[in-house]
């Protein structure tokens, strides 16, 4: 367009190419991916050392990309190698130079590989060479050497270079030639503000280039602007965490695009992270966006399913854990496969794993939960065996299925369809190496590959460069100009992004040889960063107040070198997001005749201790429960629940003591359960705990505790007797429904449960409840008998006791006395621990245990009150806070 409004005559527009582009050309060599590279190295690498000394695939793949990043910088800066290779090599001898005579054989290796460096070098680039494929750095070196012979080819051509700033030494070379040949022309896009200042890190490059270059002492260097020195509107806004910072931008966005201020806008990210969150944080009126950066393929939530099946099959066996199984299955991509009309297969597989406390299965039993569904199942559960040939096979075929069913409703599942053909791509170059190669042994190479090639890899989006807001990364705003720029994340760490250390190669090293250090990769993001200023009006920089270790450092060095410059307008603050002060809203339910009804239904079957408990301590949860029959999520039991130890133990009691009900306890019995504690405590697991392993772990440790608990109590009913005590079981895990009359109600009501032991102990019959958790004496205190029935935290456990003995009265009414009390297995010698009625609070007070008549009549006062309250129409079923 803007070329047509310059030149009226019909021509062609001149052939527009990246710099790596014309490099390659010269060069005549093939760019291989660092994937390939490592491949190729490691070939090289075999045939060079020693069986004994070679490093697996897997080890060596972890330090080559370093060695290769090394080789690259070194020929793109053209240093001579011998001479680097050699100065490395005897720096290394010097740094484990000892006074012992012998090295450790780990040392004489690492001192062994830095003598071969230069012959790995050598035979390395000799290699690609003979290939016609090169790295980036080899193919700098060679565009160099071919240069020559690239003139004479091309004695016509001309060349242009626009808006560069850091060189390499090849990339110097290349157009300082051109340049005296008088074969092409170079203009900068440089301010005369970071020309003049020579401690202004922005023109560090180009200061360099303007004194050292011979084509500058005869000819003019352009172009240096003055528009930095502009008066600007800056506004730097420091606002905590990552998601402070997008609040704050769609909240900038909003008033821009109000304001009618949003033309020629740019949102640079100095951290690319934040892409999806700031996506997510664009107000809906803003329509026109262009993302000039890719999203990171990684991100993707295929990605996710890919990571867990790796996962899944990472070791070769049979059998897989079950949080693996469901991760698979439960996965949004692959779901649909197991979706029909009749039955949704996944679901059924997850549930049984969970009712069934399947802990590992193996892919057998998966398919026989589900036998309609074999093949999918074959597919993903058939194991691996640690053969990544399969593995990729397998991958490929399910994103061909995945491929075929999501076609049948193409136009609802573009998006998806896009991302499996960016999987596939990767699994189909991963078979490609693999073929190529042989040293993709294991699942676990294979697993490291595709996450190197899919951190390299991004979805590109679609949208219209010159009209609305444009999103990008740092990088993609080089030798642009906006009217406005909002950049995020200016915080040390990330603009500049500091030091970091992928070499080999010493930091002295490098400044004697012209290598680049952080210094230099500093001063790119710099110019990069008042670039964008430079013809800027506007400028929102925003840093992130609370950075933590993987979020950058503190507020960039830029905003205090911009609050040390006197051009601007610049203003300053701290923005802390507005968080809503959230009021929690109780719920409140009105008693509909619905619910009445569904009450009647609830009463009519009986009201347990527990369930009346549950009312008491907050009545949403027992209308969620006993009215809509909401039930609790299954939760799978790795190591054994609190209720299942519990119910182990009721268990086991009671197959101990059924027998002697009517009898009175003697030693000999009890010595003789003993011996069959192990197996019985064992047989109620397996009935209980289903497919739990219970030979190690946490599971072992509640096994013994099981028993100790039960051989515990075994010896505490011995020291009763011992002392004396007659005991009478009179009943066991005694099941009660009885009736109560509320004449207000006209419906019939009844109370259940099951009362775990009632015995007679010394004449005294005794109510006993067994738990399993630690319970004091003070739970089962009461001084005023209407706190039973709303204080639930201080008194639930004496609602509990005295239901249990107003069911027994109710039943049949005492003739003998009563107590009622809780054995707990954790506090087992303060022995049995019973109801108590005080005449006052404090410690001075009188205890009565024994239950009268007088107590039971309080207590069903209590009870009636409480149940007409829950029929009361009138009174809402209201959430408490707990």
């Amino acid at each position: 367009m803007e070329w047509s409004k310059l030149n009226k005559t019909t021509g062609f527009l001149p052939e527009i190419i990246a710099i790596e582009t014309f490099i390659e050309e010269l060069s005549q060599l093939r760019l291989l991916s660092s994937t390939e590279l490592i491949f190729e190295f490691y070939e090289v690498y075999l045939e060079l050392t020693p069986l004994k000394e070679r490093d697996s695939f897997d080890s060596f793949s972890k330090w080559a990309p370093i060695v290769l990043q090394d080789f690259n910088e070194i020929d793109r800066y053209l240093i001579p190698q011998n001479q680097i290779f050699e100065y490395l090599s005897a720096i290394q001898e010097i740094n484990h130079w000892s006074l012992e005579p012998n090295s450790t054989p780990l040392i004489k290796g690492y001192l062994s590989f830095w003598k071969k460096v230069h012959t790995y070098y050598t035979k390395f680039t000799a290699h690609l060479l003979q290939k016609g494929a090169g790295y980036q750095g080899l193919i700098y070196r060679e565009a160099v050497e071919n240069l020559e012979a690239y003139i004479q080819n091309h004695p016509d051509k001309s060349h242009v270079f626009l808006g560069f700033n850091a060189l390499n030494a090849s990339e110097s070379t290349i157009i300082q030639e051109l340049l005296q040949q008088d074969k092409a022309k170079i203009y900068w896009d440089i301010d005369q503000t970071f020309i003049e200042t020579p401690q202004h890190d922005a023109g560090y490059f180009i200061r360099q280039h303007q004194k050292t270059w011979r084509h500058f002492k005869s000819q003019p260097f352009k172009w240096v602007s003055n528009h930095y020195t502009n008066p600007k509107n800056i506004s730097v806004v420091g606002t905590p965490k990552n998601i402070g910072q997008v609040k704050y931008v769609g909240a900038l966005l909003q008033q821009l695009y109000t304001e009618n201020k949003l033309q020629n806008t740019a949102l640079v990210l100095g951290n690319e992270d934040l892409l999806i969150p700031i996506l997510n944080s664009i107000p809906s009126c803003i329509e026109d966006i262009n993302i000039t950066m890719g999203l990171p393929l990684k991100q993707i939530p295929f990605s996710a399913f890919i990571d867990q099946w790796f996962q899944l099959h990472k070791d070769p066996t049979p059998l897989y854990y079950y949080q693996d199984v469901i991760g698979v299955l439960s996965h949004q991509f692959v779901r649909p496969l197991f979706q029909t009309q009749e039955e949704d297969a996944a679901q059924l597989i997850i549930t049984t794993i969970k009712h069934q406390n399947l802990i590992s299965l193996s892919k057998d039993q998966i398919i026989a939960i589900a036998p309609n569904h074999k093949e999918n199942l074959e597919l993903l559960f058939a194991t691996w065996n640690d053969q990544p040939n399969k593995a990729i096979e397998r991958v490929l075929t399910l994103i061909f299925k995945l491929k075929d069913h999501y076609t049948k409703s193409k136009n609802n599942h573009l998006l998806a369809l896009e991302y499996l053909y960016r999987f596939s791509e990767i699994f189909n170059h991963l078979q490609r190496l693999n073929v190529t190669y042989s040293y993709i042994t294991s699942i676990k190479v294979l697993q490291s590959l595709y996450k190197e090639l899919l951190s390299l890899e991004t979805l590109d989006f679609k949208g219209q460069p010159l009209k609305g807001l444009q999103i990008m990364g740092m990088l993609e705003s080089r030798v642009l100009d906006f009217e406005t720029v909002i950049i995020v994340s200016v915080n040390e760490g990330v603009l500049p992004a500091g030091k970091t250390n992928n070499s080999f190669i010493p930091f002295d090293v490098k400044i004697e040889n012209g290598l680049p250090t952080y210094k230099e990769k500093d001063a790119v993001y710099t110019y990069h960063f008042y670039r964008l200023l430079q013809r800027a009006k506007n400028a929102h920089i925003i840093y992130n107040t609370e950075p933590d270790v993987l979020s950058g450092g503190e507020r960039s060095r830029f905003i205090t070198q911009l609050e040390f410059e006197a051009h601007h307008n610049l203003d300053h603050k701290i923005v802390i997001p507005e968080t809503p002060q959230i009021t929690p809203q109780l719920l409140t339910v009105k008693k509909s005749p619905e619910i009445i009804s569904k009450l009647k239904t609830v009463a009519a079957k009986g009201f347990s201790p527990s369930s009346l408990s549950q009312y008491i301590r907050n009545p949403i949860d027992f209308y969620n429960q006993k009215i809509l029959g909401v039930k609790a999520d299954i939760l799978l039991e790795e190591t054994v629940a609190a209720n299942t130890f519990g119910s182990i133990i009721h268990n086991t009691l009671e197959a101990f003591y059924k027998p002697f009900i009517g009898k009175v306890l003697e030693p000999a019995m009890l010595m003789g359960l003993k011996s069959k504690i192990d197996a019985t405590v064992t047989y109620y697991f397996k009935e209980l705990y289903k497919e739990g392993d219970i030979t190690q772990g946490l599971n072992l440790i509640s096994f013994e505790i099981a028993k100790r608990y039960v051989s515990n109590f075994l010896n505490y009913e011995l020291a009763c007797i011992n002392k004396g005590d007659e005991i009478i079981i009179e009943a066991i895990e005694s099941k009660m429904a009885v009736a109560i009359d509320i004449p207000e109600l006209k419906t019939p009501i009844q109370l259940i449960g099951t009362i775990d032991r009632i015995d007679v102990c010394n004449g005294t019959r005794r109510i006993i409840d067994y738990k399993t958790s630690q319970v004091s004496q003070s739970e089962l205190e009461l001084v005023h008998w209407d706190d039973i029935t709303s204080d639930y935290k201080a008194h639930s456990k004496s609602f509990q006791i005295m239901t249990y003995a107003y069911m027994l009265n109710t039943e049949t009414p005492f003739t003998t006395p009563v107590e009622a009390g809780i054995i707990s297995f954790k506090n087992l010698k303060s022995g049995l621990l019973k109801f108590a009625k005080k005449d006052k609070p404090g410690a001075y007070a009188q205890k009565t245990t024994l239950l009268s008549t007088d107590f039971l009549v309080r207590y069903e006062h209590e009870l009636k009150t409480l149940i007409l309250e829950l029929f009361n129409p009138d009174i809402e079923i209201i959430e408490k806070e707990v």
